[in-house]
């Protein structure tokens, strides 16, 4: 499968990193981003991530941190939105919304899936679109126990080596999640080898997206 890049490895690039709760940007996106780095591209990136009480906010910070090591700048913003409730905080989410899009420009922007089965995921889509109209978004996806994971058509393969980091990074830093049934290395690492597969990644393991608009630039 012929690959699209996104650039050569200096190339600077602006990236929005979305997430609801403190470790969904990690498990969703975390391999990419750790991958974009160690080729050597030029990331400026502003990671938000929409609520998390005291402890996860500690979490949420330090892991944000330890992905982007290397990056050429970051930016991590964590606010105080009521989890599991986020459809009754529309107006406010909103009005954050737009006031993020006066302060960033990004290239690219990472965000929950459309079809998602939590509704503070569901609820960052939507506004993601509704507020970026002309950007390249990419939709992730978190393993639950839901079971609603989808069709992804973007894949990233992921050099083996980062996949072991990426999921180091996530049992390090987000102790308070270890007990969940879906919180395991398995899963990671499982559904990483079942992406990579899709794609006939060289080193086995991807992270999968939903890119709903892409446009594609002639040579």
């Amino acid at each position: 499968m012929m690959a699209l890049k996104l650039g050569a490895a200096d190339t600077r690039l602006s990236v929005l990193c979305l997430g609801a709760h403190a470790d969904d940007i990690e498990i969703g996106a975390g391999g990419t981003l750790l991958s974009l780095i160690a080729r050597g591209m030029e990331l400026d990136v502003v990671w938000c991530v929409m609520s998390a009480s005291t402890d996860r906010r500690v979490e949420a910070e330090s892991a944000a941190r330890a992905f982007l090591q290397g990056a050429r700048s970051q930016s991590i913003e964590v606010t105080a939105f009521r989890d599991g409730s986020f459809p009754s905080q529309y107006d406010g989410i909103k009005a954050w919304f737009e006031n993020l899009k006066t302060r960033v420009k990004p290239d690219i922007i990472l965000t929950h899936r459309r079809d998602d089965r939590h509704q503070d995921h569901r609820e960052i889509c939507q506004h993601t679109w509704s507020t970026f109209r002309n950007h390249m978004i990419l939709e992730y996806e978190i393993p639950k126990w839901d079971g609603d994971l989808g069709q992804p058509n973007v894949y990233v393969p992921l050099p083996g080596e980062i996949m072991e980091r990426k999921i180091d990074l996530l049992m390090k830093h987000f102790a308070t999640q270890r007990s969940k049934a879906w919180f395991d290395e398995e899963v990671f690492r499982g559904l990483a080898r079942l992406r990579g597969m899709e794609c006939t990644a060289p080193e086995r393991y991807a992270e999968a997206f939903v890119g709903r608009k892409l446009a594609l630039a002639a040579p």
